[in-house]
């Protein structure tokens, strides 16, 4: 009987053992198909409850809340679990059962949101006092205006007077996919959370405005229409994230239910085109892939076919389109800074700066779109981040650009006016301020100094150490010569290696001499670290033209013969030009003899002073 009876007892633990296992699959199980309670308490005003309902989804998207209620035991609902994502189509619907419990009577209004300003429907059923299921209904396909609560998402009051639970079922409809974050609070709670989110948008939006202002008076100011374009492209960037952030539907067009639903679509394509064609123009073309620049073109100026085409077609169609096109418009945009930055250009590295963190919040957002992830703050804020990094550094580019034009036409504008090499002014020109230094001389007796200034070694510089070495030594020549002028003083190049002077209001031939004594000197001293080590010798001829009066081509002629025969080997590299022998008419003897010019008898008048003392009688 004992050993009978061994079987007997090691079968009661196997079975009992079977049983704790079956009990610990099947507990969870049973626990996760009962339907969640969410209590409400002051102490928790706020809670995710993205999880804590029971889901259905009708692939017709016809049950009403009466069939659901009256169904409600034999539909299929299944617990819900966060970022989850629904693929729902045009026809279909999403349905959630929350229960809430309300302890005791709280002091505080319950609201339940849907943080998620892409949702095309959604229509919450409570009862009201009577008993009765009432449904508010808010979305993009509705305008804001007739939203229960306008706000930028969705958002519903619950009505709880009464202590004990409560039903509330949601229906979802949008043609995309969708991962629906829910969240419960209280009002005040929500109003806090609803500021803050607004004075980030505002100050964002804010500063966006400003930047626009700024760039229409800089295009005003600069005559340069390239900051008129980019002050349109931050107006799309402004409207694009107000609208996908909702801002836009709850202020600026609450009466459009339609163009709040396609707004993000087609200002986000509008605002991908326009960046594109703006990142063709600012980086400028390359010769060797022209064709490059041509597909930036074309894809850039396709945005508007584009948004017509998603306005018109079928709604989950139309978002793969503006998927694809968006996510090509990144992967150009990125190249075509790249390409830029390896060619050696600054510009480039600062536009793959500003658009890579705005075209990752794209895809992100594109992926959220498309029911690649959930929705979580990336999908959300991600945008707004990528256009506060993306602003100022392409505003930094643009001014990088718009000063090299700018430096770029200002040298083509003075190539007629200035030497190719030195910068200076050229020969006909320095011949007409020398003409007009004589005529200031003539009318209002203003004094200058004229000086030529010749590199006298410059022929040999270029035959023995070649072109290269001697266009350095006029560079250097010139240097040196900015450092002993002053800024009123003109010089220009006369010829290849003579430099012409006009010294404003200089009358002293011994501040001439130091001058040049002065340039000399500097040009004798050996450059540190040069190779070759090249000396420049000068010679001076000058002229004060106080001294000397003639035209400006008179004085070029004197100054150009005197310093081409100066020997170079000279013990006398500064000379001056003689002045004239002849001394002017007094103008009170002069005035004399036009009045006897003018008189018959052809007499001075003191000489006719004279003669008639003469003929008085004693």
């Amino acid at each position: 009987m004992r050993y009978a009876s061994a079987p007997s007892l090691s079968a009661v633990y196997a079975a009992w053992v079977a049983l704790v296992v079956i009990c610990t699959f099947l507990l969870p199980t049973g626990a996760a198909q009962a339907q969640p309670l969410i209590t409400l308490s002051d102490n928790q005003q706020n809670q995710d409850v993205s999880a804590a309902s029971m889901m259905w989804t009708d692939p017709a998207g016809k049950s009403t809340i009466a069939q659901v209620l009256a169904g409600r035991t034999s539909l299929a609902f299944s617990p819900s679990r966060a970022e989850t994502v629904h693929t729902l189509g045009e026809g279909g619907a999403l349905w959630q059962h929350y229960r809430f419990a309300l302890p005791r009577v709280s002091k505080e209004q319950w609201v339940l949101e849907f943080p998620l300003t892409l949702l095309d429907r959604i229509t919450v059923y409570q009862r009201s006092d009577a008993g009765q299921w009432e449904s508010l209904t808010a979305g993009d396909t509705v305008p804001v205006a007739d939203w229960p609560t306008p706000g930028r998402y969705a958002q519903f009051n619950l009505n709880f007077q009464e202590i004990g639970a409560h039903d509330v079922y949601v229906q979802i409809r949008n043609a995309s996919n969708i991962s629906v974050p829910a969240r419960v609070t209280t009002n005040s709670q929500q109003t806090q959370r609803l500021q803050v989110d607004y004075l980030v948008v505002g100050t964002v939006l804010g500063a966006l405005l400003l930047l626009i202002v700024t760039c229409l008076t800089q295009s005003w100011t600069f005559r340069d229409l390239t900051y008129s374009w980019y002050a349109a492209y931050a107006l799309l960037l402004m409207l694009t994230m107000s609208a996908w952030t909702g801002v836009a539907g709850h202020m600026f067009w609450t009466n459009w239910g339609r163009w709040s639903d396609l707004a993000p679509g087609c200002l986000g394509v509008l605002t991908g085109s326009s960046a594109l064609l703006f990142i063709r123009h600012i980086c400028c073309g390359s010769r060797r892939k022209k064709w490059f620049d041509t597909l930036l073109l074309w894809f850039g100026l396709s945005g508007l076919p584009v948004v017509i085409a998603y306005a018109l077609m079928e709604r989950t169609l139309a978002v793969n389109m503006i998927s694809v096109y968006l996510m090509t418009v990144a992967a150009l945009g990125i190249t075509k800074a790249v390409s830029t930055w390896r060619r050696k250009d600054v510009i480039g590295l600062w536009l793959l700066a500003a658009f890579s963190p705005t075209a990752l919040a794209t895809l992100v957002l594109i992926g959220h779109v498309m029911g690649f992830m959930p929705s979580n703050w990336l999908t959300r804020y991600g945008l707004m981040i990528g256009l506060i990094i993306e602003v100022p550094l392409l505003l930094i580019a643009l001014n990088m650009r718009s000063r090299q034009r700018h430096t770029v036409e200002a040298r083509a504008q003075a190539i007629p006016t200035r030497d190719a090499l030195t910068g200076l002014l050229t020969a006909h020109l320095f011949q007409d301020r020398l003409q007009q230094t004589v005529t200031r001389l003539e009318r209002h007796k203003e004094p200058a100094a004229v000086v030529y200034i010749k590199l006298i070694n410059y022929s040999y510089i270029k035959k023995t150490f070649g072109v290269a070495v001697a266009e350095q030594s006029l560079l250097r020549s010139v240097i040196k010569l900015r450092r002993l002028l002053r800024d009123v003083d003109t010089v220009g190049r006369v010829d290849e290696a003579v430099f012409g002077l006009i010294l404003e209001g200089n009358t002293d031939r011994n501040a001439v001499t130091e001058l040049s004594a002065q340039l000399i000197a500097a040009g004798l001293m050996p450059l540190k670290g040069l190779k070759p080590d090249v000396i420049l010798q000068f010679h001076a001829a000058a002229v004060l033209l106080g001294e000397r009066a003639g035209t400006a081509i008179a004085v070029d002629a004197d100054l150009t013969e005197l310093i081409k025969y100066m020997d170079s080997h000279t013990r006398r590299p500064i000379r001056f030009l003689e002045p004239e022998n002849t001394r002017p008419m007094n103008l009170e003897e002069l005035s004399e003899h036009e009045a006897a010019q003018s008189d018959p008898g052809g007499w001075p008048a003191s000489m006719k002073a004279n003669q008639v003392q003469l003929l008085r009688p004693s």
